[in-house]
């Protein structure tokens, strides 16, 4: 009885899987990379993102060298000045080091952030256009080529990717 029900449930689950497999039957890879690489307007996005943050990178890089000036300043004159004095120059440098840390701080959140807003755009363009391309050629499943180790078939939709975001 127990040879019985093992060979009938080995049975089910080749059925299940052989089923499956020619349920999926219509396999696509796509290059995701390549088509974020070769897309129109990537090189724009960048510039404008670049030069949506140059003024506040400038900011910063002005701050920066006036604390590298304060910091050469306080240690080269520090042990001939006041007392005093020495005391306000390290609280002046105290301060401006703090304020500058904190600028760089939000200006590296606020880049990231809209680095990623801008990749998130890409990435849906791209998503949009493989959904089209694959339901155009009847592909059941379309796997990034860069997470697949062999593919025999050798459907690449790349090319046709791409047409679709230009």
């Amino acid at each position: 009885m127990k040879k019985l029900l093992t060979a009938a449930s080995v049975g089910m689950v080749l059925a299940m899987s052989a089923g499956a497999a020619q349920a999926a039957d219509k396999i696509a890879v796509v290059n995701i990379g390549e088509v974020v690489q070769k897309m129109p307007g990537r090189e724009a996005a960048a510039k404008q993102l670049e030069s949506e943050f140059k003024s506040r990178g400038t900011e910063l890089q002005s701050l920066e060298k006036d604390l590298q000036t304060r910091a050469q300043k306080l240690q080269k004159d520090g042990a001939t000045m006041k007392d005093s004095e020495r005391q306000k120059l390290a609280g002046e440098f105290d301060t401006k080091r703090a304020d500058f840390a904190k600028k760089a701080q939000a200006f590296d959140q606020d880049f990231q952030k809209r680095q990623m807003e801008e990749r998130n755009k890409v990435m849906k363009r791209v998503e949009d256009a493989v959904k089209s391309v694959a339901s155009k050629g009847g592909y059941d499943v379309v796997i990034d080529a860069n997470a697949v180790a062999y593919s025999v078939s050798g459907i690449d939709i790349t090319a046709d990717v791409l047409k679709q975001v230009k």
